[in-house]
């Protein structure tokens, strides 16, 4: 573990089904980045002999086959069971691990670059996924800041030539003094392809004025009636029971004012809500007080631009974070942060892997890994609960059809790593090669 043990779809709105956006992402898939324009190849290749870890919690496939054509999983099972077709490429993977593609339910995409905070662009973008891709994080759920470049970007994903992430949006974060005006916002999301709606509830220690519950209420009701998902930016217990009542989708962050009782987690397994713990979240806004033990990952130093480093070991910027009292704050905050997941992830209540990674600090891509270690070293769920938060059961929540596992008819986005991570989670860093729709990804 690299962090320090004492920190370690209105639905004929919806842009996907206007013939208008379908006719922009035909036009998109030959101009946007990371997607190339050669003519699409119906190859089938065998990769053969891995550990085969399908996302779905079920045993592993000890030697294992997976047959991917067009950008997709054809088949897969055990060698001796299967057998590749004459004629294809084959892939030796004997002694590898093979998992599926790793999905952050919960990041923030385009709005940064190195330390700054609102750049978005296209550009940004698509550099973000291009980054996330080379870390193993086949996908992204950009859950607020997201405009249209987003949208267009997602749009054009669908295709067996695609070498970067794939996104999933919530437009603009939902706001409003009441619920004409929050619902005006949701017809505005909508319309712009959201796949999620984003509301922050709390007041953010004062920083931002509270969402009321009459609005929430609105909000979560309007956003269902028209088919899109509400996730939820909250910090109180108080707030998650009255948006579980009020029908949320999606807690998107800790409950981390204080522990859990079981009429909540009765509460949350009745109706469904997924949690996303946002462990890295907290431990960004204090981490970087000292010299965190990443900074000297060979995995996180290959991806840092200039000045970053020299910028995060400012003493006068770690002198400002020690005795910022908000941010000490969130080390007791953190530790009710990890009791919760550990007894809502016990309790069956559906957890996805999240890091709110994407603003100055976060390092995303990076980041899900040590989330994921945080997730078994410090809650104590076991490296299957955790792999399949990850990707499987991420995908279910979110409703991410046709990826997470490793099943036929799915894209084949998966990692090759050299280790185990049913062992040792962190192993999740030791991926060898990164596949998108049965693509290599480009490494830096």
């Amino acid at each position: 573990m690299m962090v320090p043990t004492a920190t370690r779809t209105w639905v004929g709105l919806y842009a996907r089904q206007h013939s208008l956006s379908r006719l922009l992402a035909t036009v998109m898939v030959g101009v946007l980045g990371g997607v190339q324009t050669s003519e699409c190849r119906a190859e089938t290749t065998a990769f053969i002999g891995a550990k085969i870890i399908d996302g779905t919690g079920k045993a592993p496939i000890e030697r294992g086959i997976m047959i991917v054509r067009d950008g997709r999983i054809s088949a897969v099972g055990a060698v001796g069971d299967l057998a590749a077709p004459a004629g294809v490429k084959r892939v030796d993977v004997s002694d590898k691990i093979i998992i599926p593609g790793l999905i952050n339910g919960h990041g923030h995409i385009g709005g940064t670059v190195g330390l700054q905070g609102g750049q978005y662009s296209r550009e940004n973008v698509l550099r973000d996924l291009q980054l996330n891709a080379r870390y193993g994080v086949t996908t992204v759920v950009s859950l607020g800041g997201d405009q249209a470049a987003s949208v267009a970007v997602r749009d054009a994903e669908n295709t067996p030539s695609l070498d970067r992430a794939r996104l999933r949006v919530a437009g603009p974060v939902v706001v409003g003094k009441d619920p004409e005006e929050a619902m005006i916002r949701v017809d505005s999301s909508v319309q712009l392809g959201a796949d999620f709606i984003k509301i922050k509830v709390d007041g953010a220690a004062g920083s931002r004025q509270r969402m009321s519950k009459e609005v929430f209420k609105a909000v979560i009701g309007y956003a269902n009636a028209r088919g899109v998902p509400v996730a939820a930016h909250l910090y109180y217990l108080d707030d998650a029971r009255e948006l579980v009542a009020a029908g949320v989708d999606y807690i998107a962050h800790s409950i981390r004012d204080r522990v859990v009782d079981d009429a909540f987690i009765a509460q949350a397994r009745k109706a469904g809500v997924y949690y996303c713990p946002t462990l890295m979240r907290d431990v960004s806004t204090y981490i970087y007080e000292s010299e965190p033990d990443f900074f000297a990952d060979p995995l996180f130093l290959a991806e840092m631009g200039p000045g970053i480093l020299d910028e995060l070991r400012d003493p006068d910027r770690q002198s400002r974070i020690r005795t910022n009292l908000q941010a000490q704050e969130n080390k007791d905050a953190l530790r009710v942060a990890l009791i919760n997941l550990k007894k809502l992830a016990d309790a069956g209540v559906p957890i996805v892997m999240g890091t709110d990674g994407g603003p100055p600090g976060r390092f995303q891509g990076y980041f899900e890994h040590l989330e994921m270690e945080m997730m078994v070293e410090r809650a104590g769920l076991s490296p299957m609960q955790v792999i399949v938060a990850a990707t499987g059961g991420a995908a279910s929540s979110l409703k991410l059809t046709e990826v997470g596992t490793l099943e036929s008819g799915k894209w084949a986005d998966f990692l090759v790593l050299a280790k185990d991570p049913l062992a040792d989670i962190a192993y999740t860093r030791s991926f060898e090669s990164v596949w998108i729709a049965g693509n290599e990804v480009p490494r830096n």
